[in-house]
């Protein structure tokens, strides 16, 4: 094993691709995305506050729904009083004042017509505008005078009036010409109907009614359904605001116990694995051992005797135990690596890269052991774990001749890089058609997502494979 102090290439040594032609980093793990949700304690005043928040949202979508509804509504049912009153004034008001010279434009005429429209027909509140029309457009009545004698095109349906007779109301148009005079007043319903003069010859009676009654009664009608509709959701609000609260206290309380319990799995993991290793270590190895010095010593005495194939055979008997022995303890320092908690991070990085060693895989470290201040012992766990992962790849999968691992600080940050000389891999291939039972990225990706590092890969077919963990130091997440 040598030692080397790199830049942030941990193999820039050995390399030789020009810096242009190597991979780009790739980020598969964010820390400043990493929202850890599942711990997070369920807030209830965030929950009260989105109720709250909800019900205002559904306040203003009544509000302006029901606004909408009964503008439509007492819109409607204003139309429809204008026309029952202006039947009504055209059977008693309008048809007993009609005389067959009005038509021709006789004063007298003219002067009965008038006086009943002011004194029965003309209101504020009511009607603003009286016409009585031809049927071939001619106004021959209006109180306002200087439409009298005017012609205008009468449009389809007043002209429909005439063959089918009937009282019909509508929001008047007040950009036709014939209203230039009722413009100013806001706007206006207008009513129209077939009025006969004593001939039997049919006249068009029009009255422009004002349009607040459509306001008021609108007004109305929303206070009264806005009154029901607020009430019952404040009452909802109010019966559900107790049951959500216990609801959230039963969650609460079961988060805590789930955390309780998973805390308690993950000791009682800890403490099986680290049971396993010791009984591992106390029993199979040093009977192995023993063994290997057993078959050792068997080995000289039949050298000694002249039976050297007897004495090869146990040999290589002894050599076998021994590679057992050794792959044993790299396997117990997988399960529970002793040195990690006992001597620190660096002297379980390093015992770590020595069954690589065993491969003939050359091993370049550069640990620098100021850069573990700041880290707590989940952070140390999570670089270690990283670490033992990208090794893993590199030993099973890349065909590696080399390997770098350096630890380092960076800022605010402790930073590990793993980095090897084997084949590579297409980095978007292997997340998105992972090979049956090559876990070993997505573990890496999952590992640094859910302990909030940063976790960035570099590798291309051909070019090797460069891992690059940042974990932030304590209060600068």
């Amino acid at each position: 094993m040598s030692a080397a102090t790199f830049g942030n290439d941990p193999l820039q040594a050995s390399d030789s691709t020009p810096a242009g032609d190597r991979p780009a980093w790739r980020t598969l793990a964010d820390a400043s995305r990493h929202t850890p949700a599942e711990s997070a304690p369920v807030s209830r005043r965030q929950v009260l506050t989105s109720i709250i928040l909800g019900a205002v949202a559904v306040l203003i979508l009544v509000a302006v729904s029901g606004s909408l509804a009964a503008s439509r509504l007492a819109e409607k049912e204003s139309v429809n009083d204008a026309a029952k009153n202006a039947g009504l004034l055209a059977d008693t008001v309008i048809q007993p004042a009609l005389r067959d010279s009005l038509v021709s434009g006789d004063k007298q005429a003219f002067a009965i017509m008038d006086k009943a429209v002011r004194k029965h027909v003309l209101s504020p509140d009511t009607s603003v505008r009286v016409k009585i029309w031809t049927p071939q457009g001619k106004i021959v009545y209006s109180d306002e005078q200087r439409l009298v004698g005017k012609k205008y095109s009468l449009g389809e349906e007043e002209r429909d009036v005439f063959t089918h007779p009937v009282t019909r109301a509508e929001v008047s148009d007040l950009s036709r010409r014939e209203n230039k005079f009722e413009r100013g007043k806001g706007p206006l319903l207008e009513v129209y109907r077939p009025v006969w003069m004593p001939n039997h010859q049919p006249l068009l009676f029009e009255t422009y009614a004002p349009y607040n009654g459509v306001k008021e009664r609108s007004t109305q009608l929303w206070r009264g359904f806005a009154g029901i509709t607020v009430s019952s959701l404040l009452a909802v609000i109010v019966l559900m605001v107790p049951i959500v609260w216990r609801l959230l206290g039963k969650v609460r309380q079961s988060q805590v116990q789930r955390e309780a319990l998973l805390e308690r799995a993950v000791e009682a993991s800890t403490d099986e694995r680290r049971r396993i290793a010791g009984t591992l270590h106390d029993g199979v190895v040093q009977e192995l051992a023993g063994a290997s010095f057993v078959v050792s010593s068997a080995a000289a005495r039949a050298s000694a005797i002249g039976q050297e194939d007897l004495a090869a055979h146990l040999r290589d008997a002894a050599a076998t135990v021994r590679r057992g022995i050794t792959g044993m303890r790299t396997l117990l320092v997988d399960i529970s690596p002793p040195s990690l908690e006992t001597s620190g991070l660096v002297v379980a990085l390093e015992d770590l890269t020595s069954s690589l060693e065993a491969r003939d895989i050359d091993v370049v470290l550069h640990l620098d052991p100021d850069s573990v201040e700041g880290l707590d012992p989940e952070n140390e766990r999570l670089i270690y774990r990283v670490a033992h992962e990208s090794l893993l790849n590199a030993m099973r999968h890349a065909l590696a001749s080399r390997v770098s691992v350096s630890l380092r600080a960076e800022d605010d940050a402790t930073v590990l890089e793993v980095a090897d000389n084997g084949i590579g891999f297409d980095a978007g291939e292997a997340f998105d058609k992972p090979h049956e039972g090559h876990f070993g990225l997505r573990v890496l990706v999952d590992v640094a997502r859910e302990g909030g590092a940063d976790l960035l890969l570099a590798t291309a077919p051909g070019h090797g494979t460069r891992w690059l963990l940042r974990v932030r130091h304590d209060g600068h997440r």
